[in-house]
């Protein structure tokens, strides 16, 4: 495949020209801020916070009417090699929860009043073990990009990315690891109870995917392709749809930070429109961050996935927006009591 046509190259073309915050509703927000009821800076993250948003959605005083929280399922190979004591049919199981509403991510979605949409990428059909060859061919990891960009087709003002998919925190490892280096050691975790032989299974199954595919990790796209999985590549692409229409996202725990990195990879400002929305139990997420510079709004010891993590710091990032649009100003303050005088 010749280099002019290569499915990955309308991707990189999107890099090349990220939209950026609003710098002028950035500085007007930062005084409005300055004059609300309240001592200087007694909100803390709060503040920050919808500075942040008010920055990309380009408002002064803007309000979260229509959040989205979209869950990406996907199938890996790799669990042929017992990385788990989990089957893979435990995700169609999971799936089919989401729907019934039986979920953790179901409870806080009604809690927040967030929406809630499950992406299910041919969970019958499982990426290649990428300890044995590459997840996925050119045209299956873009097509799968490509798809995860319709996320917001639907129309949404906050998007929280969620995931699901038994053996994916290997694959997270895996990516990870062919991203930023190191070892096997340093990226991999427990996941879904993967104790004793299973553990060391795991780390083993990520060191020999690394070593079967080190001559082609140059390239983000291409580790993603080799070592990622469907979900994988739909958050990738969420993610940069949500930028190119400054839609602020909040990202979960260890495999969608891990799925991010591609683009953290391929340009160092490609996660500016994104919040951490919690720091995972899984050892490699905070190293991840890290890597990204960023802290989580959270740290409550979860490790569930399903965008559990992003949910929750939603429910904060509603109330930054409400305080910010909300809340009297002194000046305002000062008016009514001189009209009750």
């Amino acid at each position: 495949m010749s280099e002019v046509d290569h499915p990955f190259n309308d991707f990189r073309a999107l890099l090349h020209d990220l939209p950026q915050p609003d710098e002028n509703i950035l500085t007007r927000v930062k005084i409005h801020q300055g004059r609300l009821a309240k001592p200087q800076g007694a909100l803390g993250k709060l503040e920050e916070i919808a500075v942040w948003l008010a920055g990309w959605k380009g408002q002064e005083k803007p309000i979260i009417t229509r959040p989205l929280v979209a869950v990406f399922a996907g199938n890996h190979g790799v669990t042929d090699e017992n990385v788990t004591r989990f089957p893979r049919s435990i995700t169609r199981q999971m799936v089919d929860n989401f729907s019934a509403g039986g979920a953790a991510i179901n409870q806080i979605c009604i809690a927040n009043d967030l929406g809630l949409k499950i992406y299910e990428l041919a969970l019958d059909y499982p990426t290649m073990d990428i300890s044995r060859g590459a997840a996925m061919n050119e045209r299956t990891c873009a097509a799968t990009m490509a798809f995860g960009m319709e996320a917001i087709a639907g129309g949404t003002d906050l998007l929280c990315l969620g995931e699901m998919g038994i053996g994916n925190t290997t694959v997270a490892a895996a990516l990870a690891c062919a991203l930023f280096g190191g070892n096997a050691e340093d990226w991999t975790g427990p996941g879904t109870g993967s104790t004793g032989t299973y553990f060391e299974r795991k780390r083993e199954t990520v060191r020999k995917a690394i070593a079967l595919h080190h001559r082609h990790l140059d390239d983000p796209f291409e580790v993603l392709r080799r070592l990622g999985g469907r979900e994988f590549a739909a958050i990738v692409g969420a993610i940069l749809a949500a930028r190119m229409k400054k839609i602020p996202v909040i990202l979960d725990g260890f495999v969608v930070s891990a799925a991010a990195a591609v683009l953290f990879k391929a340009h160092s400002q490609a996660l500016d429109h994104c919040l951490i929305g919690h720091l995972s139990a899984e050892p490699g997420h905070r190293r991840l961050l890290e890597k990204f510079g960023k802290k989580p709004l959270l740290d409550l010891g979860m490790c569930l996935g399903e965008g559990t993590g992003a949910a929750l710091a939603a429910g904060i990032v509603k109330v930054a927006a409400l305080c910010n649009a909300r809340m009297a100003t002194f000046e305002q303050l000062d008016m009514k009591n001189r009209q009750d005088q």
